[in-house]
């Protein structure tokens, strides 16, 4: 058979599902690796400034893009509230970039998976959205997840855990402040100004532990910039291509990956109970997920609701 005809084949169309979950991955390892950037430019420098490099840097490799938009992007009635995200971010960012030079990577990367979970108390404290005894079950479970990982009253509990559970908690809740937003702003706005008001916020706590970077570390820091902005780029692609609960089972394929490299190049083991914690919360928030992608289903209007969808609304969320 002529090679031509090899060469002239047609790839397989990879559908919508294989292409989220190959930018939830890409996403993932870009994930892993900023934080292996993190640890090393925090050996020369503190992390809160480690912190606004990767603001700077990532706002560079934007600020074309924005330059571009302006007109567009920056018109909104709506600042106080970007500045309020921004804020909420900022306290997410500074505890997990110190936490995670203190906490072995897969650790780290475990509790960090509470996110949607808090997210969930959230959308019920804040937004008032309904959220029944399903979804309650689950955050209660994911949380028991928490305490495995922890194991509080023995005496090899972490107090640095707390920091990386502030910055989930203060993650959740800048998802929030995104699901507010969303109701009247393009998403392109709530990113642009994310990053033009996260920048100069995040200089204000490095200048108390500000010294310059050496060549080697300022290499890690702009390393990081890029990195961040390919996760950001890959996580919405994951989530054009997909719903979110299709896209949350390939975010815990993180944990494999941050323990390999924990391993490898750190020599950090992870021990039993961080994996049977990791697996407690992680099949919690892929049934969060999927219940919240179920419920919206269900409620969109117009839409035929079966003898499935009248369950749904009997059980609740």
């Amino acid at each position: 058979m002529p090679i031509g005809r090899y060469l002239n084949v047609t790839p397989p169309r990879l559908t919508p599902v294989t292409r989220a979950a190959l930018w939830i991955l890409l996403s993932g390892i870009c994930a892993v690796l900023m934080n292996v950037l993190i640890r090393i430019a925090a050996q020369g420098m503190h992390p809160f400034e480690v912190a606004f490099f990767r603001c700077l840097f990532g706002l560079v490799f934007i600020l074309p893009w924005i330059v571009k938009s302006a007109p567009y992007l920056l018109r909104s009635r709506n600042r106080g509230f970007f500045l309020l995200r921004a804020g909420v971010g900022l306290l997410s960012m500074l505890t997990w970039f110190y936490g995670i030079t203190v906490v072995p990577l897969a650790t780290a990367t475990a509790v960090n998976f509470t996110a949607p979970l808090f997210a969930t108390v959230a959308a019920a404290l804040v937004l008032h959205e309904d959220v029944r005894f399903r979804r309650w079950s689950a955050v209660v479970l994911g949380f028991l997840g928490v305490l495995v990982i922890m194991r509080p009253g023995s005496a090899r509990l972490d107090v640095n855990l707390f920091l990386l559970l502030l910055s989930a908690a203060t993650a959740a809740m800048n998802n929030i402040t995104v699901k507010y937003l969303a109701r009247n702003e393009p998403p392109s706005r709530i990113v642009a100004f994310f990053m033009i008001y996260l920048t100069p916020l995040s200089l204000i706590p490095a200048l108390f532990v500000w010294q310059w970077p050496d060549p080697s570390t300022f290499g890690a820091l702009i390393g990081l910039g890029g990195l961040g902005t390919i996760a950001h780029f890959s996580v919405a692609r994951a989530l054009a291509a997909a719903d979110a609960s299709a896209c949350a089972p390939f975010e815990f394929a993180r944990l494999p990956f941050a323990a390999l490299i924990g391993f490898f190049w750190f020599g950090e083991i992870t021990n039993l109970w961080t994996w049977i914690g990791a697996a407690i919360i992680a099949g919690s928030s892929i049934y969060v997920a999927y219940r919240e992608a179920r419920l919206a289903r269900v409620g969109r209007p117009g839409e035929p609701r079966g003898p499935a969808s009248r369950h749904d609304r009997k059980a609740g969320g």
